[in-house]
């Protein structure tokens, strides 16, 4: 047996930086792992062989454990591999709070492992909407979720990340490189350069009138990653992530033949760029959107060496995306006649519709599975980025994913018992409420994919607020996608009413996890009740406070104003206590993480209810906001002798209401 404890000696004659950081890893979970003993030091020794394959190990464990590779990535996975398979540190240990068992020693056998090979060849996460993780702080270390984060990746088997978003993947494009990760860009970043708005703020984002501000931009792009294992992005999109045509104004490119024509020519025009910098580059361009339809329709042209991104619709179909009310869900599963291809998937994904970003993929892992083994079917296996947005809330895909980039094929069953005995103690009852999730989940379109995040009750709630408040006699555009209706007040109705008939689903899981809560003690119960019973949580307060919302708008329309007002601010309330439970699931490290919910922004959602009470107020009391005030809170025989109009201040809505809500229960 080869004795693994506090005194085993990491021997490594290598001095690279990702190499060193996975030493240090080590050293961390060994310290964590044994008290400290008199067993005999005995060694782990790194050797190179070159010619082994990249990114590949080897294990030869006798009277020394030997870790044999022939390149920085096979080392890092190596010395994680002894972290995981030995010490017990799962992928995902800090990011679900696993609780580490100390020992004096662990015993292994003498034999030899040879590491599994991945069947996707760049594998990794997409940083995006990152912004929980850009404003927390681990113990005031701001860049410790960064780094937390680039280490889950590398414990899962990814070699690629998109570290951040604009300003923040340029920030955090070092720490990952020196972590051992190649670096690629956001489909709107060509090459990973500066936003030209930000760059050129007073020049009009025009290819035609400034074609040299974007070649420089470029270009500067390429000089700052060249000593960085990067797979360039070639694309060309306008500023804000939206079609580039939207910007122009010169009615050049008025046909798919003369869009596609620039796109085509400026692919070529970057790559020549890196070409300059960087010996036998790797490219992938992303057909994204509108170059997705163009690419299909022939309009643009690109190299086969090119690695061809195909991306999801945000939900986990490999179809378009919808824009707007372009919805027309053209197949993006790759080709399997064409080459070099990849996908572009989302665990996560900010749409201001009803996608999913503080809660977990509203579709399950059947789904899931079916999708992405369809995409290696076709030969999607050379490229595969997931946005993974602030990793936490969606760490139970994540781990499905990781399992799929070996090649696994995954079910509903086996995942959520492997995820629970890994980190939730083997409760069963857990499994049962993951494997539950997606089958509460509202489901407000026809197609399989098409259910709620919480955005479908945050980001529509506030949309139908301001409308009610600036203009209730049109119906809003924003709501076309989901809902046919003639006038605003059907579309309230319709979608609020979506809420209605799916709360009972929701209402049921949640008292499910709710029982499974309260059968739970220590950190098991601590760590269900911040992750699954909290997004439980969120989506029942929420959908039930939208439903609660459209109730109070029907009974402003049947001119019952104050039951309407009473009713919106039990809408409100809703919402609050959606809010205060996600950041009562703060402790430990994790305080201040939803600090900065500023997508999904429950917060606001209910903010912008109380408006609506206001504006509710003005048509049932009266010009001096007396006449509900001593209805609520004057004796009868007081509530209309005027002698002094009032005695006390006047009360806000939201004090109105609490008093309203005080005589309610009298």
């Amino acid at each position: 047996m080869f004795i693994l404890n506090a005194n085993t000696k990491i021997i490594c004659p290598y001095d690279s930086k990702p190499i060193q950081n996975a030493v240090n890893i080590l050293k961390r979970d060994m310290n964590k792992v044994f008290y400290q003993s008199n067993y005999v030091e005995n060694q782990i020794i790194l050797s190179k062989k070159e010619d082994m394959e990249c990114e590949t190990f080897g294990i030869d464990i006798d009277n020394n454990l030997t870790i044999a590779a022939g390149d920085d990535l096979g080392f890092v996975y190596g010395l994680l591999y002894i972290s995981e398979r030995y010490l017990g540190i799962k992928p995902f240990w800090f990011w679900m709070d696993q609780k580490i068992v100390k020992t004096d020693k662990i015993e292994i056998e003498f034999g030899h492992y040879q590491s599994a090979k991945p069947v996707v060849r760049f594998r990794g996460w997409f940083l995006n909407d990152e912004v929980l993780i850009m404003k927390w702080k681990v113990n005031g270390d701001s860049e410790e979720p960064w780094r937390m984060a680039f280490e889950a990746l590398l414990r899962c088997g990814g070699n690629i990340v998109i570290p951040g978003t604009d300003k923040n993947s340029r920030l955090n494009r070092q720490l990952a490189a020196d972590m051992g990760l190649w670096i690629t860009h956001h489909h709107a970043e060509p090459l990973g350069a500066e936003i030209f708005a930000r760059a050129y703020p007073n020049e009009n984002p025009n290819f035609t009138e400034n074609s040299h501000l974007f070649y420089k931009l470029w270009e500067d792009a390429v000089i700052s990653q060249k000593n960085c294992k990067v797979v360039w992005n070639l694309c060309f999109r306008g500023q804000g992530d939206k079609p580039f045509w939207s910007d122009d104004t010169s009615g050049q490119f008025d046909t798919p033949e003369k869009r596609g024509a620039l796109i085509s020519e400026l692919i070529e025009k970057q790559c020549s760029i890196v070409k300059k910098y960087v010996k036998d580059p790797v490219f992938c361009t992303n057909l994204y959107g509108e170059i997705m339809e163009l690419y299909n329709e022939g309009y643009v042209k690109i190299a086969p060496n090119i690695i061809k991104v195909r991306a999801d619709n945000g939900y986990g179909k490999m179809v378009t995306r919808r824009r707007d009310n372009h919805n027309v869900r053209v197949s993006s599963m790759p080709d399997k006649h064409d080459k070099c291809q990849g996908i572009y998937y989302h665990v996560s994904f900010y749409d201001l519709q009803a996608a999913n970003h503080i809660t977990m993929l509203p579709n399950s892992v059947d789904f899931v599975d079916r999708e992405l083994s369809s995409v290696l079917e076709n030969g999607g296996d050379d490229f595969w980025v997931i946005n993974c947005s602030n990793v936490r809330p969606h760490v139970y895909y994540l781990d499905v994913i990781r399992k799929k980039w070996f090649g696994r094929s995954i079910s509903d069953e086996i995942h959520s018992v492997e995820f629970v005995n890994d980190y939730y103690n083997g409760v069963s009852q857990i499994a049962e409420c993951l494997r539950n999730y997606p089958k509460a989940l509202i489901q407000y379109g026809e197609h399989e994919d098409e259910h709620a995040g919480e955005q479908f009750y945050t980001e529509n709630v506030r949309i139908m607020a301001h409308q009610f408040i600036v203009d209730r006699t049109q119906k809003t555009r924003l709501l076309d996608w989901l809902v046919e209706a003639d006038s605003f007040e059907e579309q309230v109705e319709r979608v609020c009413g979506m809420c209605k008939s799916g709360e009972q689903k929701l209402s049921e899981y949640y008292h499910l996890c709710e029982r499974v809560s309260a059968s739970l003690s220590g950190d098991t119960k601590q760590l269900f009740d911040s992750t699954v019973l909290l997004q439980a949580k969120i989506h029942f307060y929420c959908a039930k406070g939208m439903r609660i919302f459209g109730e109070a708008l029907a009974e402003f329309w049947n001119k019952n104003y104050k039951k309407a007002f009473i009713l919106a601010g039990n809408s409100a309330e809703c919402y609050e206590k959606a809010e205060k439970e996600m950041r009562a699931s703060e402790y430990g490290i994790w305080e201040g993480f939803y600090y900065n919910d500023c997508f999904a922004d429950i917060k606001h959602s209910a903010y912008m209810i109380k408006k609506v009470m206001g504006v509710i107020r003005e048509y049932g009391d009266n010009a001096r906001h007396d006449k509900w005030y001593r209805e609520t809170v004057y004796p009868v025989e007081d509530r209309n002798v005027f002698l002094l109009l009032v005695t006390d201040n006047h009360m806000t809505d939201w004090e109105l209401y609490e008093a309203m809500k005080e005589e309610r229960t009298e």
